[in-house]
């Protein structure tokens, strides 16, 4: 068990790391076999998995779950996700970017969807389209009548360019899934989202349960206001984050500036969180009361999605573990410096390195197409540890081996 001490009146840079690492998971035991329960667990970490379609190695959703209980099986989370109705605890929503979250997270965005019905929040395209009524209408009508349906099954719903370049059809069903009039039923084998009325997805016993209860929450009410369901969501980041700057805090849901900071404001007069410092950081940090602080450093190795809300935000990831990252997908070819999909290894505690990874499933190989070390590591300590995380994740993929 991890031994932790109560915290200093300014919080080291090793500290502010540890209490980030054990408020994502990284200090947790690794189960023995991964069930849904130590999904749920991780779920209570991090609230949120980030949804992008690349799939050169493994949609990066799936991801933050390895990454925390090991291999797992996928349909595990597509249960969760996608699965039966009786069985999901999962929804794709807005968060941080388009996300994965718990069912129970629903009445915390109410707001946001509300905002979007009116077409506040949301891209101009999106607020634009909330005035075609018989466009909306027509789509409502053909998914009620018809079924879950996709973009593509829709007349004249192929748009143009590149893969923003959306059609009318797309656009509009985009809006009415932010304005949760649909949500998603499933996905196909493309990962191409289908839409069904939210009633038919969710019982009316999951549409009308009450927000989840952060610790030392505001008092409960079963349809939080969009201020109460603000606090709730501040301090939900700020249990995942475990230590944090206001724009930290705000940009884990994506918040407004204004709501996020009268949120902030009214949760450190209630006393549910405290401000701090941290040595070297230019901002106020934040932490919950009575933090305690791990003493030593998770003994735990991990390969960590480009999108895992530990490494998110890149500006805080710099300022815990001095890791400068950016993802390279838009990046032309010639002027990538790490590689297309690069993955941080997180070792004892620290981001050692990366590796640029593909997946090729023709050949069966999991291919490192690129490894680098951060400054000072030494590469024979930390070799061995990345090989097996590496066999790990193709045993993981169905692929024969890791090839170099």
């Amino acid at each position: 068990m991890t031994k932790l001490h109560p915290m200093s009146a300014e919080l080291s840079t090793d500290e502010a790391r540890r209490l980030a690492l054990r408020a994502q998971g990284f200090y947790d035991p690794m189960p023995p076999q991964p069930t849904r329960s130590s999904l749920k667990r991780a779920l209570q970490r991090v609230n949120v998995f980030q949804i992008d379609s690349v799939n050169v190695l493994v949609r990066s959703h799936y991801l933050p779950f390895f990454s925390r209980a090991g291999p797992y099986p996928r349909e595990l989370l597509e249960a969760a996700a996608w699965g039966a109705r009786s069985k999901r605890i999962l929804f794709e929503y807005w968060a941080h970017e388009a996300s994965l979250l718990p069912l129970t997270f629903r009445p915390l965005l109410e707001w946001r969807m509300e905002r979007a019905r009116k077409g506040a929040g949301m891209w101009p395209r999106m607020a634009a389209v909330r005035t075609q009524k018989k466009l909306l209408a027509s789509i409502r009508r053909r998914i009620e009548s018809e079924g879950p349906s996709t973009a593509s099954s829709f007349k004249g719903a192929r748009g143009s360019g590149s893969w923003w370049g959306w059609s009318r059809v797309k656009v509009a069903l985009e809006y009415l899934f932010w304005a949760g009039e649909l949500t998603a039923a499933t996905r196909t084998s493309s990962f191409e989202r289908v839409y069904d009325l939210t009633e038919r997805v969710f019982s009316e016993e999951v549409l009308a349960a009450p927000a989840p209860e952060p610790t030392l929450q505001p008092p409960k009410t079963h349809n939080p206001s969009p201020s109460e369901a603000h606090r709730r969501l501040l301090l939900h980041a700020m249990q995942a984050m475990g230590v944090a700057t206001e724009a930290d805090l705000r940009d884990y849901f994506r918040l407004d500036l204004a709501d996020a900071r009268t949120a902030l404001r009214d949760l450190v007069e209630l006393g549910a969180i405290r401000a701090t410092t941290v040595a070297g950081w230019k901002k106020p940090a934040y932490v919950l009361p009575a933090t305690r602080v791990p003493s030593t450093e998770p003994k735990r190795s991990a390969l960590l999605s480009p999108f895992d809300s530990l490494i998110w935000n890149r500006d805080r990831a710099h300022r815990l573990f001095e890791f400068h990252y950016r993802i390279e997908i838009y990046t032309p070819a010639h002027k990538r410096i790490h590689g297309y999909y690069v993955l941080p290894f997180l070792h004892d505690g620290r981001l050692m390195g990366r590796v640029d990874l593909k997946a090729d499933r023709h050949a069966g190989a999991l291919l490192v197409k690129g490894e680098h070390y951060e400054s000072g590591v030494v590469r024979r300590d930390v070799k061995a540890a990345l090989a097996a995380q590496l066999e790990a994740l193709a045993a993981w993929l169905g692929l024969r081996g890791v090839e170099r």
